[in-house]
């Protein structure tokens, strides 16, 4: 008998614990959500006057292992040729790409998909990750731009 009463007595302890946990937790879920809604809007605000063209995001280069491979539109990959992948922006189009670094530019075509990360990415040729001059870092962070033709 004794041993079932602290069978109970632990069970009403770990639920005990786990509400008074929930309950100190959740507010403090709510407040994170909330933060960056307010960021979000200011961002918007003070942008809205100068309005960026394109998207932020991280620029890395194709590695050598697929240089000869095909890619996801059928193409064989050259390392000489301006051409990127992508996760979402449609296959054929034609985006400029500017490193924030040193303001250089290049307009690559899209030809590939790779992974999708939880940020923006986009993969170049080593051709355009030379003219970019971040051949030797390995990423940097450029300014996607669509081109519309």
């Amino acid at each position: 008998m004794c041993y079932a009463n602290q069978k109970w007595r632990l069970m009403f302890l770990v639920v005990a614990c786990t509400l008074v946990l929930l309950v100190a937790i959740l507010p403090l879920y709510a407040e994170e959500a909330k933060i960056p809604e307010k960021i979000g809007t200011e961002k918007k605000s003070s942008l809205s006057a100068q309005k960026p063209e394109g998207v932020e995001a991280k620029a890395v280069y194709y590695s050598k292992r697929y240089n000869g491979r095909r890619t996801s539109s059928g193409a064989i990959y050259d390392p000489k040729k301006l051409t990127a992948a992508h996760p979402s922006i449609p296959l054929g189009t034609r985006v400029k790409v500017v490193n924030h670094a040193n303001n250089r530019s290049v307009v690559v075509t899209v030809n590939d998909r790779c992974r999708k990360h939880n940020y923006e990415i986009i993969d170049l040729s080593r051709a355009a990750a030379q003219k970019l001059d971040f051949l030797g870092t390995g990423a940097t962070k450029v300014r996607i731009i669509p081109i519309n033709e």
